[in-house]
This record gives structure tokens, C-alpha cells and sequence, in this order.
């Protein structure tokens, strides 16, 4: 980067490229008709000792002060001050072994694989959303709390429960079974109404399964009537559907 910024102040009479290891075949072109060399810049594990101006290996306090070194020059050719670095042959070679940030990225030898950190997080994040949670169940309707309530081997009598941002109605823990229970007098609806109904509510109905499936529960849609159930049914027949006849 410190080459190509101030490649077009430099002399390039005194600028040279060298490639000890053999691999840059135009290593060795002038600096004017190479342009810099691209296959030398490229090459991350031959940029150390590659550049070099006076025989003074480039870096970056180098480069400085061989420019303001340069400048202050002008004029007299016959002196040709070099920068106060100590002098290294221009066959110096490259490292063998470049640093960490120089090392080519090896070719990969199968599908590549996510990181694993960040599936370690996301794994955590996944678990904490799909922990249960008791929360108070929402007022105005002591009917449905109380089917709800009812529902066999329910682990949180009076609380809905919440997993992955959902409030559920009811959670079996035995069989990891969420519930959403459905207490509207579904039957005394004519047809039409019944099919809006239906429509309306499928949406969320629907999410609902799909949060439940992501945390790894089974969900299940509590109604009070066959007519409601096979009006769900119809709709979506992936879904669970229960006449609860307990309310």
C-alpha cells in the first residue's frame, strides 16, 4: 500500500523489484515499464524485501525519508543522499515463513463451514427464546382462561406461557405440546361468516405452529365445536385441531 501511494514521487531510476523466491517472472522489469508490478504486489509472501530503493529495503519510515531525502537532492546529482537506515544488500531474500497477515489463504478442501463462534451464539440466543416462560394470562376473558386452564397435564394452570416472543395458551411439558385455545361461538355463525372467520384467524394461526416448530413443540389448536374444527381443518389440514370438551 506504502509502494503504490507513493510510487509516482519516488526516483524510478533508483526503484528496483526483486523476488528471491522466483514466483514474480517480471520481478525484475524496470519500475517505469512495469508500472509497479502487480504480480509482485499481489504475492503477500514476497512483498518483504521485494522493494527496494538504494539498496535500502522500503518500509514505512523509509519511504519518508528517502522522499524528503529525494527533495532535498534536487538539483545536485552528484550527491545522492540515502535515508539513515542501516544498508542491505539488494539480494536480500524474502522470509520464509511471512507473518500471520502475509500468509496466502490456503485453498479450501471441502464445503466451507461457517465460523463456529457465531453458531455458538446463535445457538445460546436460540435457547434462551425457546426457554418457557409463565406470564400472567391476558384479562377480559375468564371463559377462555379457564378452558384453558383445563387443558389435561397442563404445567401452568392460571399463566400462559410464552416461547420464541409467542404468548401461548397453555404448555404440556411432558409432551412439549403448546396450545392455542379458540372460544368463540363458532356454530352460530352463518357459513359465511364462519369461512371470514376462519380466514382472518388462519394467519396467525399458522405463526403461531411455526415459532412453536422452531423451539422444537408440537402445537396444538383447542376449539369448542367439530363444525370450528373441520372448518380449520379444511384450511390448513398440517394443522392439530382438538375439541376441547372439557368447557
Amino acid at each position: 500500500m506504502l509502494a503504490e501511494r507513493c510510487f509516482h514521487s519516488l526516483d524510478h531510476d533508483r526503484l528496483e523489484f526483486h523476488d528471491p523466491t522466483g514466483r514474480c517472472a517480471v520481478a525484475s522489469t524496470g519500475a517505469a515499464a512495469l508500472g509497479l508490478g502487480l504480480c509482485v504486489l499481489a504475492a503477500p509472501e514476497i512483498i518483504v524485501g521485494t522493494v527496494v530503493v538504494a539498496g535500502v529495503v522500503v518500509v514505512g519510515f523509509a519511504i519518508k525519508e528517502a522522499l524528503e531525502a529525494y527533495e532535498l537532492s534536487r538539483g545536485r546529482p552528484e550527491v545522492r543522499p540515502a535515508p539513515e537506515t542501516r544498508p542491505a544488500p539488494e539480494t536480500r531474500p524474502a522470509p520464509q515463513d511471512p507473518s500471520p497477515k502475509q500468509k496466502p489463504k490456503p485453498e479450501p478442501r471441502g464445503p466451507d463451514l461457517p465460523p463456529q463462534g457465531p453458531i455458538e451464539a446463535s445457538e445460546r440466543e436460540r435457547r434462551r427464546r425457546c426457554e418457557p416462560i409463565p406470564v400472567p394470562h391476558r384479562g377480559g376473558n375468564n371463559d377462555h382462561n379457564k378452558c384453558a386452564d383445563g387443558i389435561p397435564n397442563n404445567s401452568f394452570p392460571g399463566w400462559d406461557v410464552r416461547v420464541n416472543g409467542k404468548d401461548y395458551d397453555a404448555l404440556q411439558l411432558a409432551t412439549r405440546t403448546l396450545w392455542d385455545v379458540k372460544t368463540d361461538d363458532f356454530d352460530k355463525h352463518s357459513p359465511h361468516s364462519q369461512r371470514f372467520f376462519v380466514k382472518m384467524k388462519l394467519g396467525e394461526i399458522q405463526r403461531e405452529a411455526r415459532l412453536a416448530k422452531e423451539c422444537g413443540y408440537d402445537f396444538i389448536v383447542g376449539v369448542r365445536s367439530e363444525a370450528h374444527k373441520a372448518a380449520l381443518l379444511f384450511a390448513d389440514r398440517s394443522l392439530k385441531v382438538v375439541v376441547m370438551d372439557w368447557c
